[in-house]
């Protein structure tokens, strides 16, 4: 999962960009990305590691202009090399950047083609190169300079018909002003915000509705499935329908995992959708577990925090914080490497003894993917003096990967994948083990905007919203996906930098 953002405005952008791609950091820790364009230059820095390192005061001062996107980064399939951070840039037509979140999914017949028909070479590993490549060489066909807004949108319908998967995306042309689109079954998400400033309009868009808080732009809505948003560099907002038949199929995981909680997607809460989510949940555990002597419910910070806490009301138990969390150790979901996430779970989370000492306790998390985590959680939670350890999961099992963005591990390497409750309960070592029901996971998020009548839910059905996905490229993804196959992507940049290193470059 990737964030972006992007602002055209009648002041410098740098610091707002900066200030939105902090409060997005939950959404990538792996690279981050700010191009601005000055006197028809752009002017880039990107790097590996988190916002706050990658731009000290000589990069923010380099970083001149009115215009710029920025992108926060952790990789899928793809390498997590420095050369695959986001933005992108290519020079014909006009100079174009482009940042994207999301994952296409006929990636490498479109990277053969651009080579061989259009003469484009893609360097990277990176889907996002391929997009971009894709939209400039639309660009390229427009006939009139400078490009009108009725050929931009033509060439963003026939991106649309080009690539599938799932993507937002905005980008700067030199000489026009600032695109931004998202894929027509709308999986990934984008908004829209405008802001005054001495008299002038300013408007920005961003993966979630918090970025545009933290920088003071007012949410004007959520950009729909397939439509294209222009704007001029001189603040002129054209928007236009370019895909021939959208639809709303927000990825659910956004609501149970990866969004903060203070964003609204698609009009609906995602703080709304997770303490919906634990009230299903706590209703089923009555049901189900009626019998079950529980003293407290403990959350397994932070996402899962809220759905916890109505859990503990629908119960009628205590609730409590039972883990202190160091903030200072990245998301253990997204952090490349198995055994670098094996390692930073107890740095990352330390056990209150006098929560745990001699009590039946629940823990709740938000989703169970590789079971790693739960397990270690448990254990620690045995160590603090727990009598009986019991773990709730706000979301249903993960059995299937994801291909449309999210870095699910191979379908091998999730612990439901192929395996009953029971299974799973036995591999991580709790006493109990309760799924929330994918309906009512569902009807949860759906309860916030009853016009979403479909939900990209694939990692918990298996079946996937584009229609084009088959057993041979869940094969390839899985090749890619594995640990075994990053860790020998690892190997090969490490030696590949301390060649250069040795060459002294």
């Amino acid at each position: 999962m990737c964030g972006i953002v992007g602002i055209v405005g009648s002041t410098p952008v740098n610091q707002s960009i900066y200030d939105a791609l902090t409060v997005l950091q939950h959404r990538g820790q792996d690279a981050a990305g700010i191009v601005t364009l000055e006197s028809n230059r752009f002017r880039l820095r990107k790097a590996n590691g988190l916002v706050r390192d990658v731009f000290e005061a000589r990069h923010m001062q380099r970083l001149q202009g009115n215009v710029g996107i920025g992108h926060v980064r952790y990789p899928t399939a793809g390498s997590s090399s420095a050369s695959e951070a986001q933005p992108f840039y290519v020079n014909s037509p006009y100079g174009i950047s482009l940042a994207h979140n999301g994952n296409l999914t006929n990636a490498t017949e479109i990277r053969d083609t651009l080579f061989e028909s259009a003469r484009r070479h893609v360097n990277t590993t990176s889907d996002s190169e391929i997009l971009l490549n894709v939209l400039a060489n639309q660009l390229d066909g427009a006939k009139s300079y400078p490009i009108c807004p009725n050929e931009i949108f033509a060439a963003v319908r026939e991106v649309h018909r080009i690539v599938s998967g799932a993507y937002a995306v905005v980008a700067m042309v030199i000489g026009h002003g600032m695109i931004a689109f998202r894929d027509p079954h709308g999986i990934r998400p984008l908004c829209l915000g405008k802001r005054e400033v001495k008299g002038q309009i300013e408007y920005m868009v961003a993966s979630e509705s918090v970025a545009l808080d933290a920088v003071g732009f007012d949410f004007m809505r959520d950009v729909a499935p397939g439509e294209a948003v222009y704007i001029t560099f001189d603040g002129q907002l054209y928007t236009e329908q370019c895909a021939d038949n959208p639809s709303l199929n927000p990825c659910v995981f956004e609501f149970v995992y990866f969004a903060r909680p203070d964003s609204f997607i698609d009009k609906v809460s995602v703080y709304g959708a997770r303490v919906r989510m634990g009230e299903k949940l706590g209703e089923k555990i009555q049901r189900e577990w009626g019998d079950i002597d529980i003293d407290v419910v403990i959350p397994i910070p932070e996402t899962s925090c809220d759905s916890a806490l109505e859990i503990a009301r629908t119960l009628d138990k205590p609730y409590r914080q039972g883990f202190v969390k160091n903030r200072y150790v990245g998301r253990t979901f997204i952090m490349p490497g198995q055994q670098l996430r094996r390692k930073s779970v107890r740095r990352k989370l330390n056990a209150i003894r006098s929560e745990f000492k001699d009590k039946s306790v629940l823990l709740v998390d938000d989703s169970i993917v590789r079971g790693t985590t739960s397990e270690q959680i448990i254990e620690m939670a045995r160590e603090a003096g727990a009598r009986k350890v019991y773990l709730a999961s706000a979301a249903p099992e993960v059995r299937f990967p994801n291909v449309y963005g999210i870095d699910m591990p191979s379908a091998n390497e999730l612990i439901a994948h192929g395996r009953e409750v029971d299974e799973v309960c036995k591999l991580i070592g709790a006493d109990g083990l309760i799924f929330q029901d994918i309906d009512d996971l569902l009807s949860a998020v759906a309860e916030g905007n009853p016009e979403i009548q479909n939900f990209e839910a694939s990692v918990f059905s298996g079946t996937y919203v584009t229609g084009d996905i088959d057993q041979s490229y869940l094969d390839f993804l899985d090749s890619l996906r594995s640990e075994d196959a990053k860790t020998q992507r690892e190997i090969q940049q490490d030696l590949a930098t301390l060649e250069l290193h040795n060459e002294g470059v």
